[in-house]
């Protein structure tokens, strides 16, 4: 709701003005006045305002106007706010402008500004338009309070948003669904539950919005036990079920992994959308199989671009990144525009396929279409170039990038510990503690497999200390897998075991898989006789532990002992998983295993094998 004009400019005028229902008409009144002398501007720019497409006009006459006044402004306001892209920005901008002419935003101009806060993620402007709500005496509304509420929870500013909520004066509905809400996509279901207890002690009764919130929760939580108990409470308050709720429905049970809910409230919706079908791919891609979610996706009526974006992640979650690759290569013939979710999901089956040329052609597509690109995608071209070898294409793509989030430096730093360059690694580190950024527990794991992988067993030592001490990031199973790997490298063999005996949990097949494989390169029988037992106790004899042991055995000479475990194998017909090579030529990538007949070309490599020989001579 908008306050009225204080011009005066007859109400017929206004009411012709009010009728236009598209631009074209009321470009025709708009020449029709300004020929016939006066005409109300403020009353024209709010029209060309509310029409879709009008927003370019609206603006070329207020920037015309020698002293736009509230009316006008906050018109163009909401229809910035409204807008597409990057128009929310300029809300904020006419905000600012507004204020340095001396021209005082109401409580009708405050909600608009704070709902382009939200969708810009301007949180800075928020603490500044707060300050303005309450210099200006509209805490009391609950309209702006609500939009206040609303912006602190987008920016994930619970604390904040909780405090401001209890101080409210007057709540209502959208007050406690605002802060359900953001509670629900903090993935915070006990809080999200309190609260909604917290509004039926009220006497407010939940509406749609307030259990679509709920069930976002247990979605987000994977909480089947309370999505559980929501679904009964919609049942019998009877509360009408659209399709947003029974969307959230679908979704919810297919995240928590009960498919045959999901699809039971998926057959009883009267009428499904794209986002219908959308949810129960996700659910499949994620619980079911890859085949089952192809299957899904193909008997689909209406593939929106979020469809192919949960396709082809399916197909890089499960390791078959050819298939997402040939997804994302049919959806550009059928004219589809990928997003960056596209993309980035592309670029890491490319860098897990070792596919540089495909990984280029996209880094191309980006450079071509997009003007921003987020920083979630220059961290994916990051990852693509590293897995692919071009470890200095990914610094020099780092140093380029206008901003940078903890996984940008997680990723160079990893990438760079993944190609032994360690010395560079604890720069990068270093570099990123300076630029105030707080590393987590996936920093520190990059960090100390550079060390391992380096060999740096005064800096991997240090570090794991500073990790708790410094940098309060509490050790896990993989920073103690890590520093065992370098201690048993180092041939601190002793100092190994009284690390895992201090370890807070159990420690698992890989913590015992580096000391086994240090007991090996030092020859520490005894020890690693004692490993072999707690391995066993973990996982049975795979395949991979029979050639552990059978390494040991013979690193140590125990010949009689290592013929038996080999006999053994064959007889049990054990084998180890079967390691992957891939070359890629001409584009092409191509696949080796380890006695592999499966290749089409096999004679011509063959052939080409048995000629290196004699070039080498």
């Amino acid at each position: 709701m908008l306050a009225p004009s204080a011009g005066g400019a007859s109400r017929h005028v206004r009411e012709l003005l009010r009728r236009c229902g598209s631009v074209q008409g009321l470009n025709q009144l708009h020449a029709h006045l300004v020929v016939h002398g006066s005409f109300p501007v403020d009353a024209v720019v709010a029209s060309y305002c509310a029409l879709p497409g009008g927003l370019c006009y609206a603006r070329s006459l207020f920037d015309r106007m020698p002293d736009p006044d509230r009316f006008t402004y906050n018109h163009l306001i909401r229809a910035y706010c409204s807008s597409d892209g990057d128009r929310p920005r300029e809300a904020l901008r006419l905000h600012r402008g507004m204020i340095g002419r001396g021209v005082l935003p109401n409580e009708f101009t405050l909600p608009f500004v704070l709902k382009a806060c939200a969708r810009t993620q301007a949180w800075e402007h928020v603490v500044a338009t707060h300050g303005v709500v309450v210099k200006l005496g509209f805490l009391r509304q609950v309209f702006v309070g609500n939009a206040l509420l609303h912006s602190y929870a987008s920016a994930g500013l619970l604390w904040d948003s909780r405090q401001f909520f209890d101080e409210m004066a007057d709540r209502n509905v959208v007050s406690w669904n605002s802060m359900i809400n953001g509670y629900a996509q903090a993935g915070k279901a006990r809080e999200a539950c309190s609260l909604f207890a917290g509004m039926r002690r009220q006497g407010l009764l939940a509406d749609e919005f307030t259990l679509v919130s709920l069930l976002l929760a247990c979605s987000v939580e994977e909480n089947l036990a309370f999505g559980r108990l929501v679904h009964c409470h919609l049942l019998v308050s009877g509360c009408p079920v659209d399709l947003i709720l029974s969307n959230a429905l679908v979704d919810m049970y297919g995240k928590c992994g009960d498919l045959s809910m999901a699809g039971t409230c998926f057959d009883m919706m009267p009428l499904k959308n794209s986002v219908s079908w959308t949810s129960m791919l996700c659910a499949l891609a994620k619980h079911g199989s890859v085949y089952a979610a192809r299957d899904w996706f193909e008997q689909m009526p209406e593939k929106s671009v979020v469809s192919w974006n949960a396709m082809i992640s399916c197909y890089v979650q499960g390791g078959r990144c050819r298939e997402a690759l040939d997804l994302y290569n049919r959806m550009k013939l059928l004219g589809l525009t990928p997003d960056e979710y596209t993309l980035a999901a592309v670029l890491s089956a490319c860098g897990q396929h070792g596919d540089l040329a495909s990984g280029k052609m996209i880094h191309d597509y980006i450079r071509d279409s997009f003007n921003n690109p987020g920083v979630a995608l220059f961290n994916s071209l990051l990852d693509m170039y590293a897995r692919c070898g071009q470890v200095d294409t990914a610094i020099s793509l780092f140093s380029d990038m206008p901003s940078k989030n903890v996984i940008s430096w997680n990723t160079i730093i990893g990438a760079l510990a993944m190609h032994g360059r360690a010395q560079d690694a604890l720069m990068f580190f270093r570099s990123m503690v300076s630029d105030a950024f707080s590393p987590d527990e996936i920093t520190f794991v990059a960090l100390l497999s550079a060390c391992n992988h380096g060999g740096l067993l005064e800096a991997g030592q240090y570090y794991f200390q500073a990790m708790s001490h410094v940098y309060n990031v509490r050790p896990g199973v993989e920073h103690y897998a890590c520093m065992v790997d370098l201690l048993g490298r180092g041939g601190q063999l002793a100092k190994a075991v009284e690390l895992i005996k201090d370890m807070p949990t159990r420690p698992d097949v890989v913590v015992w898989g580096a000391l086994l494989g240090a007991c090996r390169i030092h020859g520490h029988i005894q020890i690693g006789r004692q490993v072999i037992k707690q391995l066993l106790e973990l996982e049975g004899m795979s395949g991979g532990l029979f050639v552990l042991i059978s390494n040991l055995l013979y690193e140590t000479h125990q010949w009689e002992d290592m013929t038996r475990l080999r006999k053994l194998m064959r007889d049990w017909g054990t084998k180890k998983n079967m390691g992957i090579s891939s070359i890629d030529t001409n584009d092409n990538i191509h696949e080796f295993g380890v006695e592999d007949s499966r290749h089409e070309s096999l004679n011509e490599v063959y052939a080409a094998f048995d000629q290196l020989p004699h070039h080498l001579v």
